[in-house]
């Protein structure tokens, strides 16, 4: 890049007015794409497994497995992998996360040809947790260290667009792909060729120098954190609220059973079915940007939890395909201002110094509410079916907001959070 076009470069990012200025660096653009690639195949992946296990099990209990087997890694090495990423350099350990992905692909694809028992899924998704574990907090730190300071805004905004985009592309495509080959296992394979893709872009990146931490392995560290999201009560009725209202209102872990069993359709409208939450989440987020800020935070955040619970009532009760498709696009898009909201809420009210550990536990009660969350549809389903399993949630996740509000009534009387 010539110096003039880089100090122009860097004049953009700076006021702010570039809706492309992220993109405009090498490196940066590299990055995003691969992570779109990886996302985007590991969608496809999971609409895959779902199709397979229930195919082969017929099992609720199985499906809720999937997120289970894949939860408790990240939950367990969360201090470690953080640790790590400070510690060592973060592109290598990216790198090394990614080839475990693709090892666990390729798997995946032998498992399933040779119909494997079904242990050895759950022994690889078991490693497939492991590496998300170490990519996330390294692949996040190592993405900030490829733009200036002044671009940071503008790559948030595309690093949550390109997650929806490939949430959209991806189940869509898996279940296309499930319908071509006749079966999940292409679907793996292909899901091994977006990683390597993905590993390829990211090993393209220039070294980037890092400063390493000093400190060993602290759980008073963490315990920092935690305490201050105790402390200051509406960020923690904010993180609370999300994690049981998608404990109890995630449909999501049961839409293979919808698909095959209540709605009575094939992979392709599943994909569809998989998509559906993430095109409602896109419009919103687009919506929200043109839209003034919201003057009443505490109030919208509460309706939209409560707007999510309905549509999942209204959802586990339905047999038309084209009903379920609008429930769960309207989830998807309630979820977004809840996102939205709850967000900014946390990233105003934390101090610069304590971000990071406030974040991290915001990740893993995101992880636990999304993991655990299928693994309890799919137990309840077990037990008492799959409509008695989405609608108790639609009804608990209603309590969860009347029990929020009750409990931190500061939270209903929340304005508009850029005055706060």
């Amino acid at each position: 890049m010539s110096s003039s076009k880089q100090k122009a470069t860097l004049h953009n990012a700076k006021t702010g007015h570039d809706p492309f200025a992220a993109l405009r660096f090498r490196d940066y653009r590299l990055f995003t794409i691969g992570r779109v690639l990886l996302f985007t195949g590991g969608q496809m992946q999971t609409v895959a497994l779902g199709w397979e296990l229930y195919e082969r099990t017929g099992s609720a209990m199985a499906l809720g497995g999937i997120g289970l087997a894949q939860v408790l890694p990240m939950i367990a090495l969360t201090i470690i992998s953080g640790h790590v990423a400070d510690k060592s350099d973060r592109k290598t350990i990216t790198l090394l996360s990614i080839l475990l992905l693709i090892f666990c692909s390729l798997a995946l694809t032998v498992i399933s040809y040779h119909r494997g028992a079904v242990f050895l899924v759950y022994g690889c998704l078991l490693l497939t947790g492991v590496a998300r574990a170490f990519l996330k907090p390294a692949g996040d730190a190592l993405m900030w260290q490829l733009i200036p300071t002044s671009a940071f805004t503008n790559a948030a905004t595309w690093n949550s667009s390109s997650f929806q985009l490939a949430s959209v592309i991806g189940p869509a495509l898996g279940g296309l792909a499930i319908a071509l080959f006749g079966s999940a296992t292409g679907v793996y394979i292909l899901a091994a060729l977006a990683a390597l893709s993905c590993f390829a872009l990211t090993a393209a990146i220039k070294p980037q120098t890092t400063t390493f931490a000093k400190e060993p392995i602290s759980w008073k560290s963490l315990a920092a954190g935690a305490e201050f999201v105790w402390k200051n009560q509406i960020i923690l009725a904010a993180i609370t609220l999300d994690l049981f209202a998608v404990l109890l209102g995630g449909a999501v872990a049961l839409l293979p059973v919808y698909a095959k069993d209540i709605l009575q359709v094939g992979p392709v409208e599943l994909g569809y079915l998989q998509a559906a939450p993430s095109i409602g989440a896109l419009i919103m987020a687009a919506l929200l940007v043109y839209l003034p800020p919201i003057q009443k935070a505490g109030p919208a955040l509460l309706w939209s939890v409560v707007g999510f619970g309905v549509v999942t009532i209204i959802f586990g009760f339905s047999r038309w395909m084209w009903l379920s498709l609008l429930m769960l696009a309207l989830s998807g898009a309630l979820d977004s201002i809840s996102v939205v909201v709850r967000h900014t809420l946390v990233q105003i009210r934390t101090p610069d110094h304590l971000r990071g550990r406030v974040a991290a536990i915001n990740s893993v009660f995101i992880s636990a509410s999304n993991e655990l969350g299928g693994f309890e549809s799919g137990a309840v389903a077990a037990l008492f079916g799959p409509v008695f399993s989405v609608v108790s949630g639609g009804i608990g996740t209603i309590l969860v907001v009347v029990a929020t509000a009750l409990i931190w009534p500061e939270i209903r009387k929340l304005g508009a959070l850029h005055e706060d």
